[in-house]
């Protein structure tokens, strides 16, 4: 996962701690493969918890948390079985911040998942993408199409997903949309709704991001400009914010 919020903030006054956050934190740290990206969050709330950050940075992987699939249910049965151990004012206080970031109206057991509707009937949903999950915000399907070596995938958004800001080096990606409902946004630009039959030409290094709309599944292929030394850096997560004011 590439981070450059340390970068950003603190390159010029501590650059070896900005080196620290971003390149081994979050990059060779959560990258690491031996626990799936969802245990990894659960880890990083419960500390959090048991050392009393109960601020942003706390509220930031909360909503990460959620993002990555933890339900409202198991991150109550989480924080309760923590604070058994860590302290019971200390669960009061991430309880509050549980509360805005899954809400009170959230059903208990509901999954956030529904039947898949609207799909494409020529081209496979394909398997869970779990090998990309940390950068997308909801769950993706993959479906890789004839050769690997093409580099041309099916690749499905459940209502409301989205990856990150990203960038092609080098090399850039098509998209051709093929069912569904979906935006597309370049960095300092207004989002392009997406419609079967759309297709997109990202240019290299251009910063952008797509998903599916909020209320429609969604699916692309997308199929990736060969060239030598290509390569994907995943920024930051489009923000619930930004992507609430999409129609």
């Amino acid at each position: 996962m590439k981070q450059t919020a340390g970068r950003d903030q603190l390159g010029t006054i501590a650059p070896l701690f900005a080196h620290l956050n971003d390149d081994v934190l979050f990059g060779e740290v959560w990258d690491q493969e031996a626990i799936d990206i969802k245990t990894k969050c659960i880890v990083t709330v419960t500390t959090l918890m048991a050392s009393g950050i109960t601020n942003a940075s706390l509220a930031h992987h909360l909503a990460n948390a959620k993002a990555h699939g933890v339900s409202r249910d198991e991150i109550v049965a989480v924080v309760t079985h923590a604070a058994m151990y860590c302290g019971w004012p200390k669960g009061w206080a991430v309880f509050r911040m549980i509360k805005e970031v899954w809400g009170e109206d959230e059903q208990v057991g509901a999954t956030s998942v529904d039947e898949p509707q609207g799909l494409s009937d020529i081209f496979p949903m394909g398997e869970p993408n779990d090998a990309y999950a940390q950068y997308f915000i909801g769950r993706s399907w993959l479906a890789p199409l004839g050769d690997p070596q093409l580099g041309a995938d099916n690749v499905t958004f459940e209502p409301g997903c989205r990856n990150n800001w990203h960038v092609h080096h080098k090399g850039g990606q098509v998209l051709i949309c093929v069912a569904g409902r979906g935006w597309y946004q370049e960095w300092g630009k207004p989002a392009q709704e997406l419609h079967p039959g759309d297709v997109v030409s990202i240019p290299p290094e251009v910063k952008h991001w797509h998903g599916a709309a909020r209320d429609s599944w969604f699916q692309h292929i997308a199929l990736a400009v060969p060239a030598e030394g290509a390569s994907a850096e995943w920024l930051e997560p489009v923000t619930d914010e930004a992507y609430a004011q999409l129609a």
